[in-house]
């Protein structure tokens, strides 16, 4: 029997005291990943400490770099120590980690080399939406499909996992400083979109807003839409590669 690759969870987190010790307990209990690592992206509470003790590494960055950096950092450890598999997820308590074989089965059965969640497709929902994030996350899918020419439903859904071995194709390259806050996500997703290297495919999974203020806040609107947007325009005119 072949062995089961071997799967890190990156959880990007910044000031997440309260709820990344409940992320991370709910990630073990479904004995679906093999490390989860916390990257605390200079945060000014007890996120590090509270990760740590409910089982995760923590690699904590010595200043605010963006969630970007946060998530190379943690694709950089996977890398560094043998892990196969990537599987990135919220640190605020979005996605649901019962949902983890839905998402990493297609990779482990060899049926995908990059795994979107989506919250548009049969089976997936929203829970407690705002009406704005509805409405500009389905606009921003429309444009992705648009620029790539191929279909996402999801292009902002965080809950996604793939093989790390994609980012040693010469043509990705996330060592970039402008994908340090939320362009390297775009970033990524458009390249393995476009490549014809790659199996892309897309699951239903779930998205919780908790309901708390805090939790729509991090994202500022119009600049923060910005840096999601530009990935694909500098991508598709060539303004970046």
């Amino acid at each position: 029997m072949a062995e089961m690759p071997r799967t890190i969870c990156i959880l990007p987190a910044f000031n997440e005291s309260g709820k990344i010790g409940r992320v991370v307990t709910k990630i073990l209990a479904v004995n679906q990943v093999d490390r989860i690592v916390v990257v605390d992206d200079f945060s000014s509470d007890n996120t590090s400490q509270e990760a740590e003790a409910a089982g995760a590494v923590v690699i904590r960055h010595s200043h605010n770099m963006g969630v970007g950096a946060g998530i190379r950092s943690g694709l950089d450890y996977g890398r560094a120590n043998g892990f196969d598999i990537a599987v990135i997820m919220s640190g605020d308590d979005q996605h649901e980690p019962q949902e983890l074989p839905i998402v990493l089965g297609p990779l482990r059965e060899k049926k995908a080399d990059f795994v979107q969640g989506s919250r548009r497709l049969k089976g997936g929902k929203t829970v407690n939406g705002p009406l704005f994030r509805e409405i500009t996350t389905r606009l921003y899918s429309l444009v992705f499909t648009i620029l790539t020419l191929r279909r996402v439903s999801d292009g902002t859904n965080g809950f996604r996992a793939f093989y790390l071995s994609l980012l040693d194709d010469p043509t990705i390259n996330l060592n970039q400083d402008w994908l340090n806050r939320y362009e390297l996500e775009p970033y990524l997703l458009y390249k393995v979109v476009r490549s014809s290297k790659f199996k892309i495919v897309e699951v239903p999974i779930t998205i919780y807003y908790r309901g708390e203020t805090r939790q729509y806040s991090k994202m500022k609107p119009f600049r923060d839409w910005w840096r999601l947007a530009r990935p694909l325009i500098f991508l598709r005119f060539g303004l970046r590669r």
